[in-house]
Order: structure tokens, then sequence, then C-alpha cells
């Protein structure tokens, strides 16, 4: 494995998993935007799907040369429709106190994530300084 690749190998998971993130705010930020839009229907993305589909993924090849890009199929594969807590008249999903919410939560996660990943880079810079 060359250099470049075990980089790719050390940071890969953290990318993936903020570009998930970001797009699960993006689809969540959708929802609140179309919240008095008829027949509209709240989405939202499932990261532990993907998450899972990963790990299975890499049991199979045995840890080895699993590719840790996220294609949008997988990320739309793992999409999904709410249903609503009290339905409403328009047939509209989004209930925006519970839409705020998960914004609220999905942007933390990401900022966490960001966050990891930071010190991720921040580590491998150490590292090759030597300190």
């Amino acid at each position: 494995m060359s250099i470049l690749g075990k980089y790719e190998s050390y940071l890969g998971f953290s990318q993936a998993a903020l570009d998930i993130k970001a797009r699960r705010v993006q689809v969540i930020s959708e929802n609140i935007v179309n919240a008095s839009t008829p027949n509209y229907r709240a989405k939202d993305i499932n990261f532990e799907k993907i998450l899972g589909d990963r790990m299975k993924q890499a049991e199979l090849n045995d840890h080895a040369s699993v590719n840790t890009k996220i294609s949008s199929r997988e990320i739309q594969a793992s999409t999904f429709y709410r249903v609503p807590l009290s339905p409403s008249v328009d047939n509209n999903t989004v209930e925006i106190g519970v839409e705020q919410a998960k914004f609220g939560q999905a942007t933390s996660d990401y900022q966490a994530s960001l966050q990891f990943f930071e010190g991720k880079i921040s580590s491998l810079f150490k590292a090759i300084r030597g300190e």
C-alpha cells in the first residue's frame, strides 16, 4: 500500500462520515423549508444503515481495501420518509418542532465529527513534523 493509500485509509472514514452528516443537515433543512408545502414528505438519512453496510463490506473483504468514499446511491438507499406523529390536513409530514430538534442534533453531530477530523489531521501533521 502506498503512502497516499495509508493517508486515505487513516482519514477516509472520517471524511465519509462528514459527507453523510453534511447531507443529513441538508435533507433536514429541506424539510424545514418545505414545512408549508402541501403533500411534502419529510425525509431523513439513516447513518447507521450506511455504517452497517460498510462494516459488512469490510468483514467480507477482511478489512482490506474497502472504499471509503460514500456514493450518492448509498445515501439515496439509506434515505427514508418519516412518519408524522400527528397527520396534517394537507398531507405534509413535516413537523416543524421535530425538524428543528433533529436539525440541532444533526448540526451538533456534524460539528463533533468535524472536530474529530481536525484532530486526526492535526495529529498527522505533528507526526510528520516529528513532534
